[in-house]
């Protein structure tokens, strides 16, 4: 029989609980955008209508590796999110602002 795995979890010690924890919210903190459409509870048909666009067409943006930062930050704000481009160096990180105000360039 099948084990809950709330059961499971109750039965590790508290220092292998705190690991599985930090290893799922890294796993959480990277994903693929098919990955993070599914996590949000959407399906591509549903994303699809939120942008008005067609289902194959949400298909194809999860596979490409390079798009427009408006492309990805119009799926993102679909799912309900909110796109920061960030460049990480050894001694800080910068949020780049030149894409803030993309929306509204675009719009006027």
């Amino acid at each position: 029989m099948a084990k809950k795995f709330a059961d499971l979890r109750a039965q590790m010690s508290p220092k292998s609980q705190a690991r599985a924890e930090a290893k799922a919210q890294v796993m959480l903190a990277e994903m693929p955008l098919n990955e993070l459409r599914q996590a949000r509870g959407l399906s591509q048909k549903m994303l699809a209508e939120a942008l008005l666009v067609q289902q194959p067409a949400i298909a194809k943006i999860e596979k490409r590796t390079d798009m427009y930062i408006s492309t990805l930050r119009s799926h993102i704000e679909a799912m309900g999110g909110q796109l920061e481009v960030v460049a990480r160096f050894p001694n800080g990180t910068v949020k780049i602002s030149n894409f803030a105000d993309l929306d509204s360039k675009t719009k006027a």
